[in-house]
């Protein structure tokens, strides 16, 4: 099975819809405690498990696995959030919300903000988006640093928010609009 949507392609990645066999893959990156409690959710248990997450929330559109060319492993993920699926209160119906990890043996290379330029280009050119917003929490400061290198700027900070975890955590969100995309972001 594989989700919906339509694969990109930048100079090092593929951006594809998720496969069931990419379950082993997910799992193998997923289940670092130092990857998703980061980002509000839990590490992976089992295989079987990565694969429930890949029939159900790596099913929803502009979801993408975040292949490497060389190798053809999905090592991370990469989206587009519309409508309620975005977690800001200042986001409006026209924007859309970036989200995205990566495996920990691929951090610091530059390949999510390789896949977060991809998306912006998708959200601008294709979608017709007017303002692309990334969140990040507290402590997560890599996150915030690869939507600064992509050209979004810090909006406003929400505190006490409960993350799906069951905690609360002071988010920062940043945003990035249509016009300054097509003036500077390009080449952010």
């Amino acid at each position: 099975m594989e989700t919906q949507g339509i694969s990109l392609e930048t100079e090092r990645l593929i951006l594809r819809p998720w496969r069931e066999s990419d379950a082993a893959s997910l799992y193998k990156y997923a289940r670092d405690p130092d990857v998703g409690p980061k980002a509000g959710w839990p590490p992976h248990v089992s295989v079987e498990h990565s694969l429930e997450i890949i029939q159900t929330v790596f099913a929803a559109p502009e979801t993408y696995a975040v292949v490497l060319k060389a190798t053809g492993e999905a090592v991370g993920c990469a989206g587009i959030l519309r409508g309620e699926a975005m977690n800001g209160e200042a986001m409006a119906a026209e924007d859309a919300e970036l989200g995205y990890w990566i495996g920990k043996p691929y951090w610091g290379k530059g390949l999510i903000p390789e896949a977060v330029r991809c998306l912006l280009r998708r959200c601008f050119s294709d979608l017709g988006v007017k303002a692309v917003w990334g969140v990040y929490y507290e402590g997560n400061h890599a996150s915030g640093r690869v939507m600064e290198k992509c050209g979004l700027r810090f909006h406003h900070t929400e505190k006490d928010k409960l993350s799906p975890l069951g905690d609360r955590r002071t988010e920062h969100h940043l945003r990035i609009t249509a016009g300054e995309w097509a003036l500077c972001g390009q080449s952010a």
